[in-house]
């Protein structure tokens, strides 16, 4: 399992590779890749930034991969968010699980996204025309988390 959370823009490809290893186990690969978007609630955004609480956001992190790792039969999966000031159209993060079956890769991961926006203490603020706003928590983030519940 790795878990990153960094400023710099990371490779895609590159990311995909390494979690693969050529490891003749993996059967399937789901990613997930969030981007910085140019409107949010009915604004343009022209930047955003991402400030984080440093250990405790890769523990909240580590313990959401952990989870779904117990909860599906994963082989390993990886989680790189990035921080600091960000444009639309750049990447934010990347979640990326592997199985030997799609199954269980496609659950794992949305598992993984929609807990790492409910439990995971990033807190965003963006640049709109009408200045500088904290985002707040979003109502379908919290039931997308909710659906998971045992």
């Amino acid at each position: 399992m790795v878990v990153r959370v960094q400023e710099a823009d990371f490779e895609v490809g590159a990311e995909l590779a390494a979690l693969r290893r050529d490891d003749p186990q993996i059967g399937a690969l789901t990613a997930f890749v969030g981007l910085v978007r140019e409107m949010n609630e009915g604004a343009g955004v022209s930047e955003m930034t991402l400030e984080h609480y440093p250990g405790m956001t890769e523990r909240a992190l580590q313990e959401i991969v952990g989870e779904a790792r117990r909860r599906w039969a994963v082989l390993d999966a990886l989680v790189i968010h990035r921080i600091g000031r960000l444009l639309p159209t750049e990447q934010i993060v990347l979640v990326a699980v592997v199985g030997v079956h799609r199954g269980e890769t496609f659950a794992a991961c949305q598992f993984i996204i929609d807990h790492l926006k409910t439990r995971a203490p990033f807190w965003k603020r963006e640049v709109t025309p009408a200045g500088g706003r904290w985002v707040d928590a979003r109502a379908a983030d919290d039931q997308a988390a909710e659906h998971w519940q045992e």
